[in-house]
């Protein structure tokens, strides 16, 4: 099986610590990077400052609601860079709102999902976005042939 990078863009250190964990327990993603806001986010994707020379990721989980830069703009950015613009992003958020969902897809997210509040359902969805974007999805390669 293909080695998987995985970038989550997420403030709320719980959050951080459920997300790294459902991710870890099924061994299914190889590298899992954080960063907490949107400017970190840009930096890490463009390997800027501190994050010269890290691996880009093969797939994104993005919050919205983070400081310095929106999860938007964040979004707008990635998906209008030639470098960026193939990586997969999920908005992963506590957002329901049609406004937020309607932006993120105007602006190119690959999907919308509202966190669940509860603990179980909460790893659920993170188990599913495994099988789906993981297992199931063929993510593109570093080399295009």
């Amino acid at each position: 099986m293909k080695s998987v990078h995985i970038l989550l863009v997420e403030d709320n250190p719980g959050d951080i610590l459920l997300t790294t964990e459902a991710l870890e327990e099924r061994k299914l993603v190889n590298k899992i990077s954080v960063v907490r806001n949107g400017k970190e986010a840009l930096d890490f994707l463009f390997q800027e400052h501190q994050y010269k020379g890290e691996t880009p990721p093969d797939l994104i989980l993005l919050d919205i609601n983070i400081p310095l830069l929106s999860g938007h703009e964040v979004l707008q950015r990635i998906k209008t860079d030639e470098r960026t613009k193939e990586i997969p992003v999920i908005i992963l958020t506590t957002s329901s709102a049609e406004r937020d969902i309607h932006l993120a897809y105007k602006n190119h997210a690959n999907c919308f999902i509202t966190k669940p509040v509860d603990i179980d359902d909460f790893m659920k969805a993170i188990f599913n976005i495994e099988d789906f974007w993981i297992q199931l999805v063929r993510l593109p390669s570093d080399t295009p042939q």
